[in-house]
């Protein structure tokens, strides 16, 4: 499966210094298990997959918005005060979609003189941008907790209540498993917090059917003091989708995934070691950099073939890994070269 570029528009590479740039290869997106490589495991290209990824997020925006119109419906006939914040949080939970949904927009531009890399870092910016939402949803469960602690408010149509806040929990988890298991698919860190921004509303819905049933008891408090448990339980989803986010962000990578970058390498013929890899997430896709010792004896055209071969073999057998950069040294007298380097020509 060979694509021009991400998103379907040939990218012109160079070859630098060290670094070894190959059109098609660098161009190609093999997406593949670390364990297989039969084509069921693999995606297209970075086209598809954020394809797929839009049509997540407009499914996913269409089905909470529906959930939060029905419970407006609720509202406007009982006049509860909790289901109405359960509303406002479907809603915004729906909004959500917007910067998302930039995003991958912005993704699927072609990089530039400017942006070389492309713009595939916005998903990681609208991630920050998820993450303060589920912040600001926390912040108005327990105010809305409190409030009705220090004013409760007496609520008609329990049952009705009750049954709006099953409704907004089923669409919530419908659409935060489907979005983060799309983002996991397609490593979107934003996607995935934004799953786990809706799952956060369905806990907010069902904290509204507990309260009710506390109430239709004889227990008025009982909606407050759950609101403030479920309060909690989205502090907690925050803190996993920030800590997400904020790995992203620093370039973490699965340590697994740098060993086999360069247990890949070392399977390459002529290729005698293999390390000092480094990788970096672009958008949902991955660049690495690594050096590989080869025989002294090989002629700079041989080493660029290898780094060539290596280069190819990472791209198809690497989970998301779009491109790498090859650093050749020689297998003797490697601490010669860097001196020549690094030594000022006098």
């Amino acid at each position: 499966m060979l694509v021009s570029s991400w998103f379907g528009k040939q990218r012109k590479t160079t070859s630098h210094g060290h670094g070894h740039g190959h059109r098609s290869i660098w161009a190609r997106l093999r997406v593949a298990t670390p364990h297989g490589h039969d084509s069921a495991d693999r995606f297209d290209n970075a086209l598809e997959t954020s394809k797929l990824g839009m049509r997540t997020l407009v499914w996913s925006f269409l089905a909470l918005f529906a959930t939060a119109l029905a419970q407006l419906v609720v509202v406007l006939f009982t006049g509860s005060v909790a289901l109405l914040g359960d509303t406002i949080h479907n809603f915004a939970d729906a909004l959500t979609a917007l910067p998302v949904g930039i995003a991958f927009a912005l993704g699927r531009r072609a990089a530039s003189r400017r942006f070389t890399y492309g713009l595939g870092r916005a998903e990681d910016l609208a991630g920050v941008v998820v993450v303060l939402i589920i912040a600001a949803s926390a912040a108005l469960a327990a105010y809305e907790a409190v409030r009705r602690l220090i004013d409760p408010q007496p609520v008609t149509g329990l049952w009705v209540v009750a049954a709006a806040g099953v409704i907004g929990f089923l669409g919530n988890e419908l659409v935060a498993r489907w979005r983060i298991t799309v983002g996991r698919r397609i490593g979107s860190a934003a996607l995935v917090a934004d799953g786990l921004h809706a799952r956060t509303d369905g806990f907010t819905s069902l904290a509204v059917v507990l309260g009710a049933l506390g109430v239709a008891l004889g227990f008025p408090m009982a909606d407050p003091i759950i609101g403030l448990v479920i309060t909690s339980a989205i502090l907690l989803v925050l803190r996993d989708a920030a800590k997400e986010v904020f790995r992203r962000l620093m370039d973490a990578v699965d340590p697994a995934v740098v060993d086999l970058v360069e247990h890949v390498a070392r399977g390459v013929e002529g290729v005698r070691a293999a390390g000092d890899a480094r990788m970096r997430w672009i958008g949902h896709s991955l660049r690495a950099e690594l050096a590989i010792t080869v025989d002294p004896a090989l002629t700079v055209t041989e080493a660029h073939h290898l780094a060539h071969q290596v280069e190819h073999r990472l791209t198809r057998q690497v989970p998301r890994l779009t491109a790498a950069v090859v650093h050749t040294e020689p297998a003797s007298g490697a601490e010669g070269a860097h001196q020549l380097v690094e030594s000022p020509v006098m």
